[in-house]
């Protein structure tokens, strides 16, 4: 990494991804681990984190970059360049096509029925290939939006953790950019010129996703260290002044 301006940025980046990695427990001697590459800027910087990762010898793993289309969602992604990037960063690349149906469920939004089919998608061919682990490209903003959806919508106070073991499927979700914002991936993506995609998704607006966007700058505005103190909050859960209900046996 050299001492340029985009050298800095990345070591800055790569710093928080690997604190991050160490922190939480996140890979592991010998894992093989599935790759969430979407296209957008999030997941090829977490293609390209991951690499540097491996190269630096830290631990002995292997990764396969996954690039799941939906036939009926009009977006494009080049999909000989993400097999370019994949292969430039040390990862394997696999193309799967799947596709979902919105008259099952008219109550979900399409970004809902989308996210659950690639999710099936990625544990079916997770299995296939014997890997344990699923890496996603979420960020520190991501992880937090989903906190304020969580409390605002579904009453709970729970997010997307940089680690999650899923029992139930004999699977573990990680999300090695968990202490990463958004704003340094952006300026990542610049500097790198990563390749957009072709075609956007028509959906991707719409959603309470955008809202926590307006959110959480309003917040910013109001406590520019915002951030730090909502991750804080998650690691010091003090529960002895929060609402207990007494149970009875009645």
């Amino acid at each position: 990494m050299s001492n340029t301006k985009d050298g800095r940025l990345f070591h800055k980046v790569f710093k928080e991804f690997k604190r991050a990695i160490e922190e939480y427990g996140l890979i592991g001697e010998g894992d093989h681990i599935l790759v969430g590459l979407s296209g957008g800027k999030d997941s090829l910087a977490l293609l390209e984190l991951l690499g540097q990762y491996k190269r630096t010898g830290h631990v002995d793993f292997s990764m396969t970059a996954l690039h799941v289309s939906m036939s009926n969602i009009p977006y494009q992604s080049d999909v000989e360049y993400l097999r370019s990037f994949a292969e430039k960063c040390g990862a394997s690349f696999l193309h799967s096509v799947t596709s979902f149906d919105m008259s099952t469920d008219r109550r979900k939004t399409p970004c809902f029925l989308c996210s659950w089919s690639r999710r099936k998608r990625f544990f079916d061919v997770a299995k296939e290939l014997g890997c344990r682990k699923i890496a996603l490209g979420h960020h520190k903003d991501d992880i937090l939006r989903t906190l304020l959806m969580n409390l605002t919508f579904q009453g709970s106070f729970g997010t997307m953790p940089p680690l999650l073991k899923m029992d139930k499927f004999d699977m573990t979700i990680i999300r090695p950019m968990a202490l990463i914002e958004e704003h340094e991936l952006a300026e990542l993506a610049e500097a790198h010129q990563y390749v957009k995609q072709k075609v956007l998704c028509p959906y991707e607006t719409a959603s309470h996703r955008e809202t926590m966007k307006e959110v959480m700058a309003r917040l910013s505005e109001m406590n520019p260290n915002v951030k730090g103190s909502m991750w804080n909050a998650m690691e010091n859960v003090q529960l002895d002044y929060l609402p207990k209900k007494i149970l009875t046996n009645e």
